[in-house]
Order: structure tokens, then C-alpha cells, then sequence
């Protein structure tokens, strides 16, 4: 069984910055420039080991620019998989996932879903969701975006950058003959908004997208993740000077310092960085989810969001957060796979998106 806490996305953004001092190369616009690695809450070995016992496929595309970006496929199967969600462990929810290999070969997929991780994560961190949709039916390829896991360096971009290479990607992909039937994206907090941009620079060629968690503009998401991620109690005994230290450095004006030091490092504008007017221009449907306890990327960012595009629809799930929200594949995976389902070609109207279980009310649907 693989216990994980894969699926936290951007929650863990600062964690090597909060509990570390700050040095340069731990520097805060350091980190918003670059993860600086994998998070310790993505359990690596014991993900790929149970993806060595599953029939896949893996390889390397180039992306914007040619920068290298790993992918792993599933085909549609029978995985028998066994997901169960845990609940809150200690400090973070957890799940139990396995699976085993298909006894029959692999049928005709339904479509395609392309899925994209969160702040330093990998694309194994989706393999619950992977392997959920590929039981239904989709081939699933998960990527891993510029910056993280197996794939290349290159400049950040907070989804602009990464929006381009999940285009070239897929164009690759699809001359390789990995892409058949209809396209979707699913992404995950950072991934959400790069599956934004991206449906803006693939229009047609996308069907559809499900965003869980995104912020509406990455220098406002920085602005409330931070002070929210330095206002928790220590934790270790180096957090009693971490922390304070971390308070001091980045309250006020300093966190407008770090922001514009790392806007200099990417050679962007992180406040011009505006997830709602690319979601605006995109034609194909999305389907926008966030949880209302959120306090990573508060939920009023999911409605600003969904108030810049009036064409996408809106779930906010009382109860779920940033943490929890991606892990409850009980809840939520029957609306993804009937909003795949029921999404037509273009032209027509957007559904609407199906009640989450367990008689959860979907507040602020749209």
C-alpha cells in the first residue's frame, strides 16, 4: 500500500524557505523563482515502485523553447485500484493507493487527459488520478512541468511559460501517436493555471479542462500564501528561530522586495501574471474547483476566477482545503469523469457539473 500526501500542490511553495535560514540560495525570491527541489511530502521511491509493476509508457518532449519535459502514459484499463482516503493524519491528510496490472489488453481510449502537478511536485504525484481516469476509460499522461522532477531547467513562468511548453508537448506527443480521441486537462494549484494558459494557446484542439485550486494572479497568491504560511506555530525546534526570523525579513515591504527580486530573476511581471483574463479567452469549457476552507489560495480567488470567464462553471466544496481538496478522488471523481463525459465538441454549451458525493452542497456553482 503507498500512503501519500502527494497531491498538496502549492501548499509547500515556502517549506524549505520557512524552516531554513536565509541564506541566498534559500532566499525567498529564490524560492518563488525555482522549487529548489521535490517536496519530502511526495513519497518518490514508493510511487515508482508501484509504477514499475504497471504496464506504461515514459519518455522525453521537447517544450517552449526545447526545454526537455518528462512524461509517463497509462492506457485505459482495469488497475483494480484500491484508493481510499484517510483523512487528516498528524499534520497532513493522508491516502492509501495500490493497483495491479490489467488482465486483458488495453481497449480503444475515450480520450486523452493530460495531467499537471502542483509547486514541487512531479507528475508520479498525480498517479491516483492517473490511474482513476484511465479506468474509465482515458489514456493518461502525466507531465512534468519545467523545474521539477525529470524535466529540464528553464524559467519559471507561473503557468505562462508552462502553458507553452504543455502545447508543444502536446503537439509532440501527438506526432509520436501517445494522443487519441478528444483532449482534456486536470491540473492541481500550480498546475491549474498552467492548464489555463495552455487551453488558451491550444483553443480548438482542447475539449476541456478541470482546474482544482488556482490562484487568479500569481503575485496576489504570493501576497496571501506567505503570511499564511508564516503565521503557523514552529513546528521543529529550528523553526522557534526560522520563523521569527522569516516574520521579520518578510513582513511589509519585504515581501514586495522578494516578489520584485524574483520578477527580476524570470523577467516577468508575477502581478501581471493574470490567470482570470486568460481563462477568459479560452474557448473550450473548464470546470473550476476549489475547496471553501482554502487559506493557501483563499476561496475568493476561485470566485474571482470564475467571475472573469462567466462561461466556466464553479464548484467550491464546503469542508475541503488546499491539502485536502486533490485527495479526495471519493468525492470528486465522479464529477470529473461526467464532466469529460458530457463535454461536447465546439459550440456547444458547457454542462453542468454534476453534484459532488456524499451529499456535499456545491456552493458558489456557476
Amino acid at each position: 500500500m503507498l500512503r501519500s500526501l502527494a497531491l498538496a500542490g502549492a501548499c509547500v511553495m515556502l517549506a524549505g524557505f520557512a524552516l531554513s535560514s536565509p541564506t541566498p540560495p534559500l532566499s525567498l525570491s529564490a524560492r518563488l523563482a525555482a522549487p529548489g527541489g521535490t517536496s519530502p511530502m511526495v513519497p518518490t521511491a514508493r510511487i515508482d515502485a508501484l509504477l514499475a509493476r504497471l504496464p506504461h509508457r515514459q519518455g522525453a518532449v521537447p517544450g517552449s523553447g526545447g526545454v526537455a519535459l518528462h512524461w509517463v502514459a497509462l492506457d485505459p484499463g482495469d488497475y483494480r485500484l484500491q484508493y481510499r482516503y484517510l483523512g487528516m493524519g498528524e499534520r497532513f491528510p493522508e491516502f492509501s493507493l495500490d493497483a495491479s496490472v490489467p488482465a486483458t489488453r488495453p481497449p480503444a481510449p475515450r480520450g486523452t487527459v493530460i495531467l499537471l502537478h502542483g509547486w514541487m511536485m512531479d507528475g508520479g504525484s498525480l498517479l491516483p488520478w492517473a490511474l482513476e481516469l484511465a479506468q474509465h476509460g482515458y489514456r493518461t499522461i502525466a507531465l512534468d512541468l519545467r523545474n521539477h522532477g525529470r524535466s529540464g531547467q528553464a524559467p519559471s513562468g507561473y503557468g505562462t511559460r508552462e502553458g507553452q511548453d504543455v502545447a508543444a508537448a502536446l503537439h509532440a506527443l501527438d506526432a509520436e501517436g501517445e494522443i487519441d480521441g478528444p483532449v482534456h486537462l486536470l491540473g492541481v494549484s500550480y498546475g491549474a493555471a498552467t492548464a489555463i494558459f495552455a487551453a488558451r494557446e491550444l483553443g480548438p484542439r482542447l475539449r476541456s479542462v478541470v482546474a482544482m485550486e488556482s490562484f487568479d494572479n500569481a503575485g496576489h497568491a504570493i501576497r496571501t500564501m506567505v503570511p499564511h504560511m508564516l503565521s503557523r506555530p514552529p513546528e521543529r525546534i529550528s523553526d522557534y528561530l526560522a520563523l521569527p526570523l522569516a516574520r521579520w525579513q518578510y513582513g511589509g515591504s519585504g515581501l514586495d522586495a522578494a516578489i520584485a527580486a524574483a520578477d527580476r530573476r524570470l523577467g516577468i511581471d508575477l502581478d501581471r501574471v493574470d490567470v482570470g483574463r486568460a481563462l477568459a479567452q479560452v474557448p473550450s469549457c473548464v470546470l473550476l474547483l476549489h475547496g471553501r476552507d482554502d487559506a493557501h489560495i483563499p476561496v475568493a480567488q476561485g470566485r474571482a476566477l470564475a467571475a472573469a470567464a462567466p462561461h466556466a462553471r464553479y464548484l467550491e466544496l464546503q469542508g475541503e482545503d488546499h491539502l485536502t481538496l486533490p485527495l479526495r478522488l471519493d468525492r470528486l471523481s465522479g464529477v470529473v469523469e461526467d464532466w469529460f463525459a458530457q463535454v461536447g465538441s465546439d459550440g456547444t454549451p458547457c454542462p453542468v457539473p454534476t453534484t459532488p458525493l456524499d451529499g456535499a452542497s456545491p456552493a458558489g456553482a456557476t
